[in-house]
């Protein structure tokens, strides 16, 4: 039985585990702050409108949409332009949560409840017929729900709704200390997910560099070694023909 892969886009991933992720399913994305996750997230929504014509959801916890339109804008990603094609769907789940009103299409309109998010999902692929979604970031919501057991129980929810809506959907989640192996901020999240990718943002000498490695990648054969990666004027290029040595 062959599984059917939905490719990133992104240049040098997909060559890392076999040609992209698995469709319907869905994948954790974690890293220290600075190392681009949100950037992952969002080029992974846009290459797949712009190269597969798969409209994508994106879903905001702890960003404006305006911010995030003016932010990728610098990538020359055209989100406005995506949205009134009903190619893209950002939902505001930042605003009520800080008490702000928002008149974005999309509102999450309570401050935390998964039952919401759900149903304005549902609505979502209803109407713009999406394949692909993000939610950015888990993190938010772990600190709303507090409690881990029922976190995780509320992750589970999401990403099974996700995959049954036919979504491949990336949950991106921060990681406080990238030291050891620790690759969530709860140590729930990754155990949700049908694979988890680690982007890291470590200091050589007197410069930073990104790289990133597949942690997991459940019916993959995907690449064990960590790989360089630059954000460029165009989003995230990933050297898959080099490896990192050093310690992360």
């Amino acid at each position: 039985m062959t599984l059917e892969r939905v490719p990133t886009g992104i240049p040098g991933f997909d060559e890392l585990c076999e040609g992209g992720l698995l469709r319907d399913r869905t994948y954790l994305v974690s890293g220290t702050s600075g190392s681009g996750k949100t950037v992952f997230a969002m080029q992974y929504i846009v290459n797949g409108i712009v190269t597969y014509n798969e409209p994508g959801i994106f879903v905001a916890t702890e960003e404006r949409p305006q911010h995030i339109r003016e932010h990728f804008s610098v990538f020359g990603w055209e989100l406005e332009k995506y949205e009134d094609e009903n190619m893209l769907a950002i939902v505001d789940a930042t605003s009520t949560k800080i008490g702000l009103p928002s008149d974005e299409r999309y509102i999450d309109v309570r401050p935390f409840d998964t039952r919401s998010l759900i149903d304005q999902m549902i609505t979502i692929q209803d109407e713009i017929g999406a394949e692909r979604a993000a939610l950015d970031s888990t993190t938010a919501i772990g600190f709303s729900v507090q409690d881990p057991a029922r976190f995780r129980v509320e992750l589970l929810k999401i990403a099974t709704t996700m995959e049954i809506l036919g979504l491949t959907s990336l949950l991106t989640c921060e990681i406080v200390d990238a030291a050891g192996d620790k690759i969530s901020r709860f140590g729930v999240e990754n155990f949700v997910t049908e694979g988890t990718i680690v982007l890291y943002y470590t200091r050589s000498e007197n410069v930073r560099v990104r790289s990133l490695e597949i942690f997991k990648l459940r019916g993959s054969n995907h690449s064990k070694k960590i790989h360089p990666f630059e954000i460029m004027e165009n989003g995230i290029v990933v050297h898959s023909r080099e490896e990192v040595y050093s310690e992360i």
